[in-house]
C-alpha cells in the first residue's frame, strides 16, 4: 500500500461532451445572460471545417445576438497576435467570449482576456506580473482539434519569434468557464494534424503520471485517457471519418488537459518547446519528436509508474518491470503514425547545445521525477537526432 500525500486541485470548468453538443452554444449564452459575443476563430475555418461553418451560420442568424468576430491568423499564438486580439476584445464591449478552434485559438483567447481586463499588452504583463484576477467576462471554449486540452486547462503558451522562445503562463483564473467538446468538429482534421495534436494529448496524459506533482485524481484521469487514446489515435489518423476514434480522441484529449491541471507536464514538453522555439513548427509535432527519448530516461527513475502506463496502453506483459514496455508502446504508436524524425527539421549536432540550454530554462523540466542534467538533455536530443526514420 502506498501512502497518499496531501494535495489540492481546482478545476471549475463546466464540461459538455458529445456529438452535436456545440449546438448548445445558444443555451450557454442564455445561461450567461450574454447578448454580445466576442467570437475568435481560426482564420478561414469555414473553408476546411463544414461542421464549424454550419455552426457559425446558425449563430449569425440568431436574433438579438451581437457578434464581434476576430479571425486569428494561422500558426501558434505570438505576442503580436495576442495584442491584436486584446485590442479587438476591448473595443467589442462583449459580455462573453466564444473561442472556436484549435488549442492556439483558445490559448490566444485566454491571454487576450487577461490582458484586456488588466489594461496591458502581453509583454507588459510578463514584465510586471500583476497577477491573475477573477475573469469579468466568461469564456466558452469549443475545440476543433483533439490535442492540447486547452478547453479545460489553465495554461496559455505564447511565442516570441524575435527571442526564439515560448512564454507559458498558467493559473486557475485563466480557464474557460465552459468547455463544449464536440467530436464532430474534429472530423475534418487532416492526417498530419491528427497525428500532431493527438500525440501531444497522449504525451500530456503520460506526463501527468510521470510528473513529481502527480496526485491520485490525476492518475485516474490520466490512465483512462491513455487507455482511450492509444488505439484511437492511430485509427483516427488512418480514417478521419471513424466516429468512434474521433470521439475517443476528443474525450481523451480533454481528460489529458484535466490531467495536466491536476498534475503537470514534464521534460518531454520542455524538450519539445525548445525545438519549437528554434524551428517554429507546430507544438504537437515537437513533442512527438522527443517523447520516446524522454520516457527512456524516465524509465530509469520511475519504472513502476511507466509499467502502469504500459498496462493502460495495452502493451503485453514481458516480466521486465523496468518501464521499457511503455517506451516500446509509444515507439510503435509513432511508427504507426509515420511520425517525422527530428533530423527532418534540418537540425544537426551543432544545435544540441542550444536546444539543451533552452530546455533547461523551461519550467516543465523542473516537474521531472528526478532533475535532469545538461548531459542527459543533450543525450536525449542526440538519440532523437540519430533516427533516420520511424
Amino acid at each position: 500500500m502506498t501512502a497518499i500525500e496531501s494535495f489540492a486541485n481546482h478545476l471549475p470548468v463546466k464540461v459538455r461532451f458529445g456529438k452535436g453538443v456545440a449546438s448548445t452554444i445558444p443555451d450557454v449564452l442564455d445561461e450567461l445572460g450574454a447578448s454580445s459575443v466576442f467570437l475568435m476563430v481560426d482564420e478561414g475555418i469555414e473553408a476546411h471545417n463544414p461542421a464549424v461553418a454550419g455552426l457559425l451560420a446558425d449563430l449569425e442568424a440568431r436574433s438579438g445576438l451581437s457578434i464581434a468576430r476576430f479571425d486569428k491568423p494561422a500558426a501558434e499564438p505570438t505576442i503580436a497576435m495576442v495584442d491584436l486580439a486584446t485590442d479587438a476584445l476591448r473595443s467589442s464591449g462583449a459580455t462573453a467570449i466564444l473561442a472556436i478552434g484549435g488549442g492556439s485559438v483558445i490559448d490566444t483567447a485566454k491571454a487576450a482576456r487577461l490582458c484586456a481586463q488588466l489594461g496591458t499588452d502581453f509583454r507588459g504583463f510578463l514584465a510586471s506580473s500583476p497577477g491573475y484576477p477573477v475573469p469579468e467576462v466568461a469564456l466558452i471554449a469549443v475545440p476543433t482539434s483533439a490535442g492540447t486540452g486547452s478547453e479545460v486547462s489553465g495554461g496559455s503558451v505564447v511565442s516570441d519569434p524575435d527571442a526564439g522562445k515560448k512564454n507559458g503562463i498558467a493559473n486557475a483564473n485563466l480557464r474557460a468557464q465552459y468547455a463544449l467538446v464536440d467530436p464532430l468538429l474534429t472530423h475534418s482534421m487532416p492526417p498530419a494534424m491528427t497525428a500532431n495534436t493527438g500525440i501531444d494529448a497522449l504525451a500530456q496524459a503520460i506526463a501527468g503520471m510521470v510528473a513529481k506533482c502527480r496526485t491520485p485524481i490525476g492518475d485516474g484521469i490520466a490512465l483512462e485517457a491513455i487507455r482511450m487514446m492509444t488505439p484511437a489515435l492511430v485509427a483516427a489518423y488512418r480514417d478521419g471519418t471513424d466516429a468512434e476514434a474521433r470521439a475517443a480522441m476528443s474525450c481523451g484529449s480533454m481528460m489529458a488537459g484535466l490531467t495536466m491541471n491536476v498534475s503537470d507536464c514534464s521534460a518531454e514538453h520542455s524538450l519539445g518547446q525548445a525545438i519549437g522555439g528554434i524551428t517554429h513548427v507546430p507544438h504537437g509535432l515537437t513533442i512527438g519528436l522527443v517523447l520516446a527519448e524522454t520516457l527512456q530516461r524516465e524509465a530509469a527513475h520511475v519504472p513502476e509508474i511507466l509499467e502502469r502506463v504500459a498496462d493502460a496502453m495495452g502493451e503485453p506483459a514481458d516480466g521486465s518491470g523496468d518501464g521499457s514496455r511503455a517506451v516500446r508502446a509509444v515507439t510503435r504508436v509513432l511508427a504507426d503514425l509515420e511520425f517525422p524524425v527530428l533530423r527532418s527539421l534540418g537540425l544537426g549536432e551543432d544545435d544540441l547545445d542550444a536546444l539543451a540550454d533552452l530546455a533547461l530554462e523551461d519550467y516543465f523540466i523542473t516537474m521531472a521525477p528526478v532533475p535532469w542534467s545538461k548531459t542527459e538533455v543533450v543525450a536525449a536530443f542526440a538519440a532523437a537526432l540519430a533516427l533516420e526514420e520511424r
